[in-house]
């Protein structure tokens, strides 16, 4: 299966292939998959490990990425043929005229206030002790325009605070926690393993804004280009049913989630016990997406209704 990507106008066009993964075809398809070494992404690094992608015709290779602010422009000129991205990113390259859609869930919220993968904190002896407080603050989050800055707005407004008045600082998620210690902000958005670092440096957690914006929030997806699927259906279908098995492994074996997460992460083996683990559910959640595209027109990120129906596009 000989495949070529070439990069126009800032859009991906992608050559034509034969079929990935039929039965007697020993020939693999190159695929790149750009994704954060975080904890979200354990179920694809399983998957590649268990050969799920493989048996679907695929060889699989993860670039790292900073979030989903990098990885849309990386799909959309064809570096990535897929990449895994938070829903607000996804809203926002639709309304910019890249149209991005999902192929698989990546990774949602627990449900549970206090007990999330990701959360908002502050230091240790802070006056600010509940999410209105936050209204005049600087809060860490990796990227701008993003789910993070999105939800954690929300949390303000759900307290009865002033979200136009919090201020936000872009900075990747491993230097938070010095920044959260050195007061270079007030606040942080975190999610794990950072989250149970910055906790146990003695910051408190005072939101749980996933949980805050909907009970179950799918935070982010693997996508594709709407020009990826209509030229390689077949791949996107390949590379869909494997993310299902990998989420699918993911769910039920979380013992497995923390074993993989030093192979690609530069996490301390000493607290992988200790963080909190995201659900991994195969599908995502579009009612939840629904409600991340009227936050995004009421924070005025976008000026139209988000194109919901258009991002969980039908891939097969």
């Amino acid at each position: 299966m000989n495949r070529k990507i070439l990069a126009a106008a800032g859009v991906a066009v992608l050559a034509s292939t034969t079929a990935c993964g039929g039965e007697g075809d020993n020939e693999l398809t190159s695929v790149t998959v750009g994704a954060l070494p975080i904890v979200d992404t354990a179920p694809i690094h399983l998957g590649v490990e268990q050969g799920f992608f493989e048996d679907e015709g695929l060889d699989v290779t993860v670039e790292n990425t900073t979030g989903g602010a990098q990885a849309v422009p990386s799909v959309a000129s064809g570096e990535f043929d897929f990449a895994f991205g938070n829903i607000t990113s996804l809203i926002l390259a639709r309304e910019e005229g890249l149209p991005m859609t999902i192929v698989s869930n990546g990774v949602t919220t627990t449900g549970k206030d206090g007990e999330d993968f990701g959360a908002v904190v502050v230091p240790e002896g802070s006056d600010i002790s509940s999410p209105a407080d936050l209204a005049g603050a600087d809060v860490a989050v990796n990227n701008l325009q993003n789910i993070g800055d999105t939800t954690v707005r929300n949390s303000v407004r759900e307290d009865g605070g002033a979200p136009e008045d919090v201020s936000f600082a872009e900075m990747p998620f491993p230097d938070m926690p010095a920044a959260l210690a050195n007061g270079e902000v007030d606040a942080a958005w975190v999610v794990e393993p950072f989250l149970t670092m910055t906790l146990e440096d003695g910051a408190e957690e005072i939101a749980s804004n996933f949980v805050d914006t909907h009970e179950s929030l799918s935070v982010a997806s693997y996508f594709t280009s709407e020009e990826v699927v209509a030229e390689e259906p077949e791949m996107v279908e390949s590379f869909g049913a494997a993310m299902t098995e990998s989420m699918n492994y993911a769910d039920d074996n979380p013992d497995e989630v923390r074993r993989i997460l030093p192979t690609y992460t530069e996490m301390d083996e000493g607290i992988i016990d200790e963080i909190r683990l995201p659900a991994f559910p195969a599908a995502p959640d579009e009612e939840s997406a629904t409600v991340v595209g009227e936050l995004m027109l009421e924070d005025g990120l976008i000026e139209e209704e988000a194109d919901i129906d258009g991002l969980f596009r039908e891939t097969q």
